[in-house]
C-alpha cells in the first residue's frame, strides 16, 4: 500500500436560500386578488337604496324628453264613461250533470256514516271528513228547481254531522245522532235524484 494520503470524505451542506421573497410575493398577489374581488362585487351587486336605475353617461349620447303630464295628448278617462265588466253568468246545470257532480260526495258520505257506527274510537275523524265534504256540496251550484230546498238540506245535514261530532268527542253513544244524519243524508240523496 502507498502512504500517499486519502482524500477524507466531508459533506458540504449548502446554504440554503431565504423564501421570504417568494412567500410576500404570494401574500402580496393574494390580498390583490380579494382586493379586486371584493371591488367587482361592490359595484355589481345592486342595492336596494336605489329604486330607479341611473343611466350612465355611455348608453346615450343625447338624453330623451321624459313626456310631462301637460305634454299628454290622451284625455283622462272619465269614470262615467268606463265600461263596467261583469263575468259571464254561470250557466245553470241540468238535474243529471249536478247529480253526477255532487254523487260521489253523497255516497261517500254512506259509507262513512256506516264506518262511524263500526269504528267509534275513529269516529271524530271520519266525521270531520263529512263535514268538510258538506262544505263542498253547499258549494255546489243546484239547479234553480232545487236550489232553495238543495241548500237548507245541506244546512241540515251539516248541523247534523255537528250534532254527531260533540256525541263522539264526548264519548256518549251516538247512534241517535247517527240515525238523524242519515235521515238528513237521505233528504240530500232525495233532492240529488239519487
Amino acid at each position: 500500500m502507498s502512504d500517499e494520503p486519502q482524500p477524507e470524505a466531508v459533506w458540504y451542506f449548502p446554504e440554503k436560500k431565504s423564501n421570504k421573497g417568494r412567500i410576500w410575493l404570494i401574500v402580496g398577489l393574494v390580498v390583490a386578488a380579494i382586493v379586486i374581488v371584493a371591488v367587482v362585487l361592490f359595484f355589481l351587486i345592486p342595492r336596494g337604496a336605489d329604486p330607479q336605475p341611473t343611466s350612465s353617461p355611455s348608453s346615450s349620447a343625447s338624453p330623451t324628453p321624459s313626456p310631462s303630464p301637460s305634454d299628454s295628448t290622451d284625455p283622462a278617462p272619465d269614470p262615467s264613461m268606463t265600461p263596467i265588466t261583469t263575468p259571464p253568468p254561470v250557466p245553470e246545470p241540468d238535474l243529471e250533470t249536478f247529480t253526477a257532480e255532487v254523487k260521489p260526495r253523497l255516497d261517500d258520505a254512506v259509507r262513512g256514516l256506516d264506518l262511524v257506527a263500526d269504528n267509534r274510537e275513529v269516529g271524530a275523524q271520519i266525521v270531520e271528513t263529512l263535514q268538510q265534504d258538506a262544505e263542498i256540496l253547499a258549494s255546489a251550484a243546484a239547479p234553480q228547481s232545487i236550489a232553495s230546498d238543495w241548500s237548507d238540506a245541506v244546512v241540515s245535514y251539516a248541523n247534523t254531522l255537528n250534532e254527531l261530532r260533540s256525541v263522539l268527542d264526548a264519548g256518549s253513544d251516538p247512534r241517535n245522532a247517527l240515525d238523524t244524519s242519515r235521515a238528513s243524508l237521505g233528504e240530500l240523496r232525495a233532492l240529488a235524484g239519487l
